[in-house]
Parts: structure tokens; C-alpha cells; sequence
């Protein structure tokens, strides 16, 4: 049975060009993909993402019980409102899924994590929640919407009460606060600014309609994954999954190995970092004609490896790609397409930051 989200109908209106997108009825694009995604670069577009899972954690036991479930440290999580990124790992280091974390208070957090995993996430987490005194809810009840871009803020504030919005617009980078009867987060995945705003699905298709009458454009999943894959977002199942560790990922800087914190995985994780990881991440760009595409195979100094994420990127005009190679100096790299290889070259992600190629890119 394919699931749809309260913006189904929305979608549809507005034309756009739906796909199954992990059993959920999405909106691949609205008859431009490469036009979605320079709106958001350059002024304001809107993702529905209400296909993302919230589950509310509560209880006394709540800290302790995330002190365990998640590689990061939500010690560092101080301020109300204040968020974390983080993997959830298994006993062998591999990462479940990757999530945000909202600290509301000392009883009270929020979890979102992503929509193909949500089945084996709940189970998970139910599973490791015994013996700690907590609650999981899984807040079906709300919608989710990002609006991204450098007009994205601006434009959002201008539909809050002149409160809410002065509230929002105070938000550090990874901080949330209620407003309006809408939980807003400065968060994204597209590497400009913006909000992800979750509201009840009794008003979501309202605010959807104020927000596109406020000119922020729609955009499809085909426009978010070229925005992301410029600022060097890992996407789950396809630059990560149970069999990586985020070591071997690109995400070392989501792992704390905090004095006397026995997260799950964490074992492993100490062998990794004392012996090191078996392979690497790594971002590469293609300047000749080509389009680099996700288990074409990568040949480096260091041995044989794949092309995880790739595209065509619209702000630099070229072919990018995030790629795992093994552990090793790297030295010149090539991609085999229809069986010629072609050369890559080794670049530092993101590719892009706020809508300007990286130097070196």
C-alpha cells in the first residue's frame, strides 16, 4: 500500500510528477528540477518531508536512555531547543539510520529519523529502551515542511505573529522553539539556510498554501538530492547503512567518545580509530562529459572502491560524486562508465557553500 502525506492533493494541483519513494507517494519534481534547485540557491523553495518519522521520547530516563542509543553525546545538549546530529549504531559499529535529536527538556526529546528506516528504527529503539524509564510516541499527527534558500527565513517570519516570529528569527543554527503552534528548527539538507517547520496536519495544508503565496517554490525529491549531495550530505542506504561505520562514512566529527559513556557500537568504533578504518570517504569531481552514478566502480592508489552518491550538479555544472575507497594514500582516481575509465579528481566536500563552488571545486 503506497502512503501519501497530507500534501498528496498539494502535490498533484500544482502538477507535479509523482514517484514511490520508499513506499510513500512523492513529488519527484514540478516540471523543473534543475529550476528547484537553483531557486533554492538563489531565493526560497519548499520540500514536503512529512514522509520523516517523529517519536517523541519521554521520561526521567530519557537522557540516559539517548546517552546510549546514539554515537554523539547528548550532554552537549544544554540549551532548550538546542539539536544534534548523530547515527544510531548497532553492536558491530554500523550505522541503523542517522537522525536529529531535539533537547526540549530534561524529560522530553524529540527524535526524527528517516522515512525508509522507520519500521526497523521503532523496533529498535522500543527494543533498547528497556530497562530505562522512557516513552516512545510516534507523532503521526505532524506535517513536516522545509523551506530552504537565502530568502527562506525572511520569507517564513513574514507569515508568524509579530511574537512567534521574533522568536524564530533569535534561532541559532540547530535550534528549534515553538511559535504559532509550530515547532520550527533552523535545520536543513540542502546547505543554504532556512527552517524545517513541522505542523499539525489540521493546519498543514494552510500554512503550504501561505508559504507558496508568500513565493517560495515548490520542489521535488530530484532537486533536494542534487542540493544535498553539493553541500556533502550523506544520504542514508545509499553513502551509508548497517555495514559502514561512520568512520567509514565521512561522519567522525558525529561521533563523541566521552569518558564513561558505553554507547552501542562504541567497542568497535575504539578498534577502528586505534587501527584504523578498513576504507575511506571520499568527494571527486568529473570535468570532463559524464555523469557519475551511484555502484559504478572507483580505482585508486589504494585499491578498487564505488561511487556512493552521484549527479550532475547544477551549480557547478559538472558531475560530483561522494565515493568509498580503501584506507590509503589515494593518489590519481578513475571511474569505469560503460566499461571506459575516465578521470576523477580528489576534492574536499561540500562542493558547494552558500550557492559558491569550495575552493579547489
Amino acid at each position: 500500500m503506497t502512503l501519501k502525506t497530507v500534501y498528496n492533493q498539494s502535490h498533484r494541483d500544482l502538477g507535479a510528477k509523482m514517484v514511490d519513494f520508499g513506499g510513500w507517494d512523492m513529488p519527484i519534481h514540478y516540471g523543473s528540477q534543475i529550476e528547484e534547485h537553483h531557486a533554492v540557491r538563489q531565493d526560497a523553495g519548499m520540500f514536503d518531508v512529512s514522509h520523516m518519522t517523529v517519536i517523541d521520547v519521554h521520561g526521567a530516563g530519557a537522557r540516559g536512555y539517548l546517552r546510549r542509543l546514539i554515537a554523539n553525546s547528548v550532554e552537549k545538549l544544554k540549551v532548550p531547543g538546542k539539536a544534534l546530529y548523530s547515527c544510531m549504531l548497532n553492536e558491530l559499529g554500523g550505522v541503523i539510520d542517522d537522525l536529529i535529536v531535539y533537547y526540549l527538556n530534561d524529560g522530553f526529546y524529540r527524535v526524527v529519523v528517516n522515512a525508509s528506516t522507520r519500521d526497523k528504527d521503532l523496533a529498535w529503539m522500543q527494543a533498547q529502551a528497556s530497562g530505562f524509564d522512557v516513552s516512545l510516541e510516534e507523532r503521526a499527527d505532524l506535517a513536516m515542511v522545509a523551506v530552504q534558500g537565502p530568502s527562506a527565513r525572511a520569507k517564513t517570519l513574514s507569515l508568524l505573529s509579530p511574537e512567534a516570529a521574533e522568536r524564530a528569527a533569535a534561532l541559532g543554527k540547530f535550534m528549534a522553539c515553538d511559535a504559532d503552534g509550530l515547532f520550527i528548527a533552523r535545520t536543513g539538507y540542502t546547505g543554504e539556510d532556512g527552517f524545517e517547520i513541522m505542523v499539525p496536519e489540521s493546519q498543514a495544508v494552510a500554512f503550504w498554501n501561505r508559504l507558496l503565496a508568500a513565493g517560495v517554490r515548490p520542489c521535488g525529491l530530484g532537486a533536494r538530492d542534487t542540493l544535498r549531495l553539493e553541500a556533502g550530505m550523506a544520504l542514508y542506504g545509499q553513502d551509508m547503512d548497517e555495514t559502514v561505520s561512520p568512520f567509514e562514512a565521512g561522519l567522525a566529527w558525529t561521533v563523541a567518545l566521552d569518558e564513561g559513556r558505553d554507547f552501542i557500537g562504541r567497542a568497535v568504533l575504539e578498534r577502528q580509530l586505534a587501527d584504523g578504518s578498513a576504507r575511506q570517504m571520499i568527494g571527486v569531481v568529473m570535468d570532463g562529459k559524464g555523469v557519475l552514478r551511484h555502484g559504478q566502480a572507483v580505482f585508486a592508489q589504494c585499491g578498487q572502491g564505488e561511487i556512493l552518491s552521484g549527479t550532475f550538479s547544477p551549480s557547478l555544472s559538472k558531475a560530483i560524486a561522494l565515493a568509498r575507497v580503501p584506507a590509503g594514500e589515494i593518489g590519481s582516481v578513475e571511474v569505469d562508465i560503460r566499461g571506459k575509465r575516465h578521470p576523477l579528481r580528489v576534492v574536499k566536500y561540500p562542493f558547494v557553500r552558500d550557492g559558491k563552488a569550495q575552493p579547489g571545486v
